[in-house]
C-alpha cells in the first residue's frame, strides 16, 4: 500500500508535458470507447430528429394596423422567424466567433475544442463545455443541459444525425431562431426588439456583440437583470471579433466606448393601441383557443397608425389638462425611509416596483422636499431634481401649512414627468375617457382608445361603458321631427315649462344649461345652442313612442332608452361605439354601417384564414333614413360647429365640412362630443367610472371636444373638404330647408307658440309737467 501511495504521489501533473500526454491518451481512449458506445448502443436509441427537419417554431399572435405597424403580440415565447440569409452578416459572424468559430469546418463536433474542454474538465469535474452550434441545437430540441456523460454521448449522436440531414444554413436558421435569450425572447430578431427596440438590421456592432454573448447563459448575461455581467460578456465577444479580424481596430474601440440604451420596460410598440390589440386577440382566441398563441397568426386591423397615434396622444393630453385644472390630490402613498443607505435603496425599489409607469408618468419616491426644490428617485433609478415651474402643480403640498393628505416630504410616492422644460410633478388622473373613429362609409375602425392607460385599467370604455349621452342625443330627436313635416325653420317656444307628474309624480321643470330663455327659437338654433326646453317641447309634440321607435334605425338599444320626456335630454344609456355608428348615418347620407375591426387573418405561411371585405358604400338595403333627412340634419349639425356649442371645432380645424354635437349630462357627470368630417366620424367621451360631477364649469365643449379636435386634426390632414349636394325633394322655405311635400303648409310653423306670454304693453308717453 505504501509503494502504491508513493507511486500515486509521483504521478505527473496535468499541466506538465507528461501530464498532457496522459490526458491526450485518455481523451483518445475515451473517444474510441465513446464512438463504440455511440455506434453500438446509442445510435439505435437516438431520438428521431423530425422536430428539426420539420421545424414548426412557436410564433406568437401578432396584431398590425392597416398600414402594417405592429401594435400587439401575444404568446409565452416572443419569436420572429428570420432566415439567416436575411440577417446582417455581422450578427452571424459575432455569434460564430464566440460560440463556434469552426462551424463551417466541422461535421457536427469540433474535436479541437472538445479536447480543450476535456482537458479543462479533467482538472476539476465537468465545468467547461465544448458544444458546437449543432450540438446546442440537439440539446435545445431534445435534451437537458445536465453535464452527464450519457447525455453528452446522445448529444454527439444527435449532432451527427442533424448534420447529415440539414445544411449548415438550415442549422443556423434553427439555432438563431430557437435559442432562448432571456426576457421571454426566443431567437435573435426577437431579442433585438426586446432589448433594444430595433430590428436586427438596425443594430450597432456593440449591440450585436451584446446579443451574441447571451446564449452561453441568458440569465447571467441578461443586460436588464445583470448589466455589469452583460457588459463584461459583451467585451469578451468584441475582443474575440477583433482577434478573428471580423472588425477593425477603430470599430473595436468605438464599440467598447458605445453607451447602450437597454429597454428595461419590456416589449413596447411604436403606436399605443392596446385596447385594439386586445379586441383582436379575443376574436382569434375564440376560434383557435391556445393555438392562437403559437401558430404565428397575423391579424391586420382597419386601424390607421397615424390616426391611432394622434387619438392616443390627444386623449392623454386633454385628460391630464382636465386633471390639472382640478388640483393636486397629494402623494399616491408614503414609505418610511431607513437611515442606512442600502436598506433605503431596497425600500425605495420595493415601493416603486409595485407601481407601473404610465407612459411618461413615472413613479418616484421623494428624498427631500422644500418649496423651491424636490429631489426624488424614479422607478428607473435616476435621481432627479424638480424646481421652478415643475413644482407649480404640487405647490399646495409644499406649503408650510399643507394638509397631511397633500404634504410632500421624504418618503412620499409621487409621479414625475419630463418635457423640454425639465422635470415636473404630475399625478395619475382619476377621470376616465374614450375616443373612437370610424370610416362613415364602411364602418371600419380608424382609431380606438378605450381609456387613459390599458395597463392600469383594461375596461374598454369605447365598447363597454354605458353612459348617458346628454345633448349629444338631440340630433336623433330633430331627425325624427323632419319626418313629421317640421323643418329647421320651425319656431319653438323657449320659455319656462312646468309639467306636473312628470318627475315621479312631482312637477318637472326642465332648464336650459345657460339659464336663459329666448322666447322663441327655430329648431336649427335650438340644436345649435343645445336648448333643453325647446327640445322637450318638440318631443312632447312628436310623441315619445314615435321617437323611441325611430331610434332603432340608428343602432340604439331601445331597452336602454327611457319612455318619457327626459329622452329629449339624453337620459338613456349608450356606448361611444354606438354613438359613432349612429352619427355615421348622418355623415354618409343615411346608411347604417356595422363597425368592424379585423380586415384579415393569415397563418404563419401567409395563407388567408379569414378576410373581411369592406361593404360597398351606399347600398339600398342599408338605407335607414331618407337622403333628405340626412342632408338637412347634417346642415343643422354644421351650424352647431359654426356658431353653436361646438364652434371651436370649425374654428380650430379651419374646415367648413365639420359637423357635430356637444353633450353634457345633468350635473356634468358626462362630457361628449360626436361629429364628423370628410367621411370620418369620431366620438369623444369623458367621465368618472363611479359617476360624479366633473365640475360646475365643465361641459362637453371643455371636456370631450378638445380630445376630438386634436385627434381629427391628424385624421383630416390632407383630405379634401366635403360639400353636401342637396338631394331631390327638398326646397327652401323661410330661408331654410324643408321636404318639398310640406312646403306651403302652415301646420308645422311653430310649437307651443300660443302659450307664449303676451308681450308687455308699450308704456304710455309721459305727460308734460306743468
Amino acid at each position: 500500500m505504501t509503494s502504491l501511495h508513493k507511486l500515486a504521489s509521483r504521478r505527473p501533473s496535468p499541466a506538465s508535458p507528461g501530464g498532457f500526454i496522459i490526458v491526450a491518451l485518455l481523451i483518445i481512449v475515451a473517444l474510441i470507447l465513446g464512438a463504440i458506445y455511440t455506434g453500438v448502443v446509442l445510435w439505435a436509441n437516438v431520438p428521431s430528429i423530425a422536430a428539426v427537419t420539420d421545424y414548426q417554431p412557436k410564433i406568437p399572435l401578432r396584431v398590425y394596423t392597416a398600414d402594417h405597424v405592429l401594435i400587439g403580440e401575444f404568446g409565452e415565447e416572443h419569436r420572429d422567424f428570420v432566415p439567416v440569409a436575411q440577417m446582417p452578416p455581422l450578427m452571424v459572424k459575432a455569434l460564430l466567433s464566440i460560440e463556434d468559430k469552426r462551424f463551417y469546418e466541422h461535421g457536427g463536433i469540433d474535436w479541437i475544442r472538445a479536447m480543450g474542454a476535456a482537458r479543462s474538465n479533467l482538472k476539476g469535474g465537468f465545468r467547461q463545455g465544448g458544444s458546437t452550434i449543432t450540438m446546442q441545437v440537439a440539446r435545445n430540441f431534445f435534451l437537458s443541459r445536465d453535464k452527464l456523460i450519457a447525455r453528452k454521448a446522445t448529444e454527439v449522436a444527435l449532432a451527427y444525425k442533424i448534420e447529415g440531414a440539414l445544411s449548415k444554413q438550415q442549422i443556423l436558421d434553427l439555432y438563431m431562431n430557437q435559442i432562448y435569450l432571456g426576457q421571454r425572447a426566443f431567437g435573435f430578431s426577437s431579442a433585438a426588439r426586446t432589448y433594444f427596440g430595433k430590428p436586427l438590421d438596425a443594430l450597432s456592432i456593440a449591440e450585436m456583440a451584446m446579443l451574441a454573448g447571451l446564449p452561453q447563459n441568458p440569465a447571467r448575461h441578461n443586460p436588464v437583470a445583470n448589466p455589469q455581467a452583460a457588459r463584461a460578456r459583451q467585451q469578451v465577444v468584441l475582443k474575440t471579433m477583433r482577434d478573428q479580424d471580423i472588425i477593425s481596430a477603430p470599430q473595436y474601440q468605438a464599440a467598447l466606448a458605445e453607451h447602450l440604451r437597454i429597454n428595461a420596460r419590456g416589449q413596447q410598440f411604436e403606436v399605443h393601441a392596446e385596447y385594439v390589440a386586445e379586441l383582436a386577440r379575443q376574436a382569434v382566441y375564440e376560434q383557435f383557443k391556445e393555438d392562437a398563441y403559437t401558430r404565428g397568426i397575423v391579424v391586420t386591423t382597419t386601424i390607421v397608425s397615424t390616426d391611432q397615434d394622434a387619438a392616443y396622444k390627444s386623449l392623454r393630453r386633454n385628460v391630464l389638462a382636465y386633471d390639472q385644472r382640478h388640483g393636486y390630490r397629494g402623494p399616491e402613498s408614503r414609505i418610511d425611509l431607513p437611515d442606512k443607505l442600502e436598506q433605503r435603496d431596497d425600500a425605495i425599489e420595493e415601493a416603486l416596483q409595485k407601481r407601473r409607469s404610465s407612459d411618461a408618468l413615472l413613479p418616484a419616491v421623494v428624498l427631500a422636499a422644500s418649496p423651491r426644490l424636490v429631489r426624488a428617485v424614479t422607478v428607473d433609478g435616476e435621481t432627479v431634481e424638480i424646481s421652478g415651474a415643475g413644482l407649480k402643480f404640487a405647490a399646495p403640498g409644499l406649503a408650510a401649512g399643507a394638509k397631511a393628505s397633500l404634504r410632500l416630504d421624504a418618503g412620499a410616492i409621487i409621479r414625475v414627468s419630463r418635457d423640454k422644460s425639465g422635470w415636473a410633478i404630475v399625478q395619475l388622473p382619476q377621470v376616465a375617457a374614450a375616443y373612437v373613429a370610424l370610416d362613415a362609409s364602411t364602418g371600419a375602425y380608424r382609431a380606438l382608445v378605450g381609456g387613459f392607460d390599458y395597463n392600469l385599467q383594461k375596461f374598454n370604455h369605447v365598447t363597454q361603458a354605458w353612459r348617458q349621452p346628454g345633448s349629444a342625443f338631440k340630433p336623433f330627436l330633430y331627425s325624427a321631427a323632419l319626418e313629421k313635416g317640421y323643418s329647421p325653420a320651425t319656431e319653438i317656444l323657449d320659455a319656462p315649462l312646468d309639467m306636473p307628474g312628470e318627475d315621479a309624480g312631482k312637477t318637472w321643470s326642465p332648464q336650459n344649461d345657460d339659464g336663459v330663455f329666448d322666447g322663441k327659437v327655430t329648431m336649427r338654433r335650438a340644436l345649435a345652442l343645445s336648448k333643453n326646453v325647446p327640445s322637450v317641447r318638440l318631443l312632447r309634440t312628436l310623441g315619445v313612442p314615435y321617437v323611441h321607435e325611430s331610434l332603432a334605425k340608428f343602432g340604439f338599444d331601445g331597452a336602454r332608452q327611457p319612455n318619457n320626456l327626459t329622452m329629449a335630454l339624453g337620459t338613456g344609456a349608450v356606448t361611444p361605439l354606438q354613438m359613432a355608428g349612429a352619427y355615421a348615418v348622418f355623415a354618409n347620407g343615411g346608411y347604417r354601417v356595422q363597425p368592424y375591426l379585423i380586415a384579415k387573418i393569415v397563418d404563419a405561411r401567409g395563407a388567408v384564414i379569414a378576410e373581411a371585405k369592406a361593404p360597398t358604400p351606399g347600398r339600398a338595403e342599408d338605407r335607414v333614413i331618407d337622403a333628405r333627412n340626412a342632408f338637412i340634419t347634417d346642415s343643422m349639425l354644421r351650424d352647431v360647429t359654426r356658431y353653436g356649442t361646438g364652434a371651436d371645432a370649425t374654428r380650430k380645424l379651419e374646415r367648413r365640412d365639420i359637423a357635430g354635437k356637444t353633450g353634457t349630462t345633468s350635473d356634468a357627470f358626462d362630457g361628449w362630443f360626436a361629429g364628423y368630417g370628410a367621411q370620418q366620424v369620431g366620438v369623444a367621451w369623458m367621465g368618472y367610472d363611479e359617476p360624479r360631477s366633473l365640475g360646475g364649469r365643465e361641459f362637453g365643449a371643455t371636456l370631450a371636444m378638445p380630445i376630438w379636435i386634436d385627434a381629427m386634426r391628424a385624421a383630416l390632414a390632407g383630405k379634401a373638404q366635403q360639400e353636401r349636394i342637396e338631394p331631390e325633394g327638398v326646397m327652401r322655405q323661410d330661408d331654410d330647408w324643408i321636404y318639398a311635400e310640406y312646403a306651403g303648409s302652415t301646420e308645422f310653423k311653430g310649437i307651443d307658440l300660443e302659450q307664449a306670454a303676451p308681450a308687455d304693453p308699450a308704456p304710455e308717453p309721459a305727460l308734460a309737467q306743468p
